[in-house]
Parts: structure tokens; sequence; C-alpha cells
């Protein structure tokens, strides 16, 4: 083997040492879940300030979105795909049926579910946050292809279903 295959090689190992927590070489830059956890959070942060511009925030995003794809679900289905605690949801799904965006009701087939349906102005207000996300996205993927962005999602995915496998 050349010295540039051996090199070459050599370099994944390298960079999975620096990135494993239990090795000696591990540096937290390298780290995937520190660099998770910032994208994560400067994502909230640049969300947060534009939504807000419209008077939304993150929550109203999360669940308009997650009940855009599939209406009516439960406020315990939108908390599990929102990856936020159930009292949090449940006080965010009142504060959206206050503000006329979603209606809810008692599932017929189990009187404990509450059931969360969007409504035409929670569609309409989905659309001016959706204009919002779009900007987001855009500038965090504006140099990305997008055969990038589907690699960086199977990427994801993969990690996700492995922590699951572990749980």
């Amino acid at each position: 083997m050349n010295l540039q295959a051996r090199v070459s090689n050599s370099r994944p190992a390298r960079s999975r040492l620096r990135s494993d927590p239990a090795s000696p070489g591990f540096r937290i830059a390298d780290y995937p879940f520190y660099l998770l956890n910032r994208i994560a959070a400067r994502y909230a942060i640049d969300m947060s300030d534009a939504l807000k511009a419209i008077g939304m925030d993150l929550p109203t995003w999360r669940a308009l979105m997650i009940l855009h794809e599939r209406s009516p679900r439960s406020v315990s289905e939108i908390a599990v795909q929102a990856v936020v605690r159930l009292s949090t949801m449940t006080r965010v799904v009142r504060r959206l049926e206050r503000a006329g965006l979603v209606r809810l009701a008692t599932r017929s087939s189990d009187a404990r579910v509450t059931e969360v349906q969007i409504t035409t102005r929670g569609e309409e207000a989905l659309r001016r946050v959706r204009e919002v996300a779009g900007r987001v996205y855009a500038r965090a993927f504006a140099d990305f292809s997008p055969r990038e962005i589907e690699l960086l999602n199977g990427l994801l995915v993969r990690v996700m279903s492995n922590l699951s496998l572990s749980a």
C-alpha cells in the first residue's frame, strides 16, 4: 500500500478517535452530538427571532407543521413528533385553540384522548410561518446540493435509529 493510501485510510480512524469521548484523543469540536446541539441551538435562536416578527413561536411552528401533515392527531402524538413533554404540548395546544388555529375534540373511541385538528385559520397561519422557516432553511443550506441534504438526512435518520435501538 502506498503512502497516500495509508494516510487516507488512517484519516477516518483518527477522526473517529477524536469524536469518541472514551478515546484519549477526544476533542469536543469533533464530537457529533456537540455539533448537533450547537446547530439545534443556533437554529432555535434564529427561528425564534424570525417567528417573533410575525407573532409566532417555535412550539406553534412545530405543532402546526405536524398537524398539517396529518390531522386530527392526539396531543400525545403531537408531543412525541415534536419531541416535547406532553404537559408542554398540552399548554401549546390550548393556546392554539384560544387563537382559533386548532379545534379540540374528545376521541370517539376513547374519551381519555383529546384530538387536535388544524383549522382553516391555522392553515393560513402556517403559510406565513413556512415562509419564515423557508428563509432560515435557505440560509442554512445555501451551499448544499440536494444530494448533500439527502445524505445528511439519511445519516441523521441512522443515528436516530441507532439511539432508538439502545433505548
